[in-house]
């Protein structure tokens, strides 16, 4: 376990992406909206219907939502009276993290599998676990990680970055915060 550790003092000055994750998403009520669209959900009474929310709570969560990027309000197509929310591609990009938080539940909490199961679409048969992957493929358990900083990175012999896919995903990371 000694090979996992970062700087857990940058975690409250804004510099670790997860407490600034779970700032946005990190409450009960707002996983519950998130399961909710990623099942199709996306009126404000049908939300109150399908997870058994406070009216109140519920208008603050999907404002809240709103405001973090993680979905959309606007009319609806078929009546301009009602509004529909509807997740942005950041709130789809968290689609791996809940089904990760679920196969966990499932796993140490609840011991059985959720019915309905999510499967493969052109097969119908059950998704695997959600893992981590290495670059070539591989699944990486935890004695596997280690943390370093990105300058450096291991160059081939070539003098190629290997982990080029790391740094066009920090740049990203970056690009869209800028944005």
């Amino acid at each position: 376990m000694d090979k996992i550790r970062e700087d857990l003092s940058s975690m409250a000055g804004g510099e670790c992406s997860l407490p600034v994750s779970l700032e946005v998403i990190g409450e009960r009520w707002c996983f519950m909206i998130l399961r909710a669209a990623l099942n199709g959900v996306g009126h404000f009474e049908d939300f109150l219907s399908e997870i058994g929310i406070a009216r109140n709570i519920l208008a603050n969560r999907l404002t809240r939502m709103v405001e973090a990027g993680i979905m959309t309000r606007r009319p609806c197509d078929h009546d301009k009276r009602k509004v529909e929310y509807r997740l942005t591609d950041k709130g789809q990009d968290l689609l791996p993290t809940m089904i990760a938080l679920r196969q966990w539940g499932e796993r140490w909490e609840t011991g059985v599998p959720s019915n309905p199961i999510l499967c493969d679409s052109r097969d119908r048969q059950p998704i695997g676990p959600i893992s981590m992957r290495a670059h070539d493929d591989r699944v990486l358990e935890m004695d596997d990680l280690c943390w370093i900083d990105e300058s450096e990175l291991k160059l081939d012999a070539d003098g190629a970055n290997r982990d080029d896919m790391v740094v066009r995903h920090l740049r990203e990371i970056g690009e869209s915060s800028a944005a």
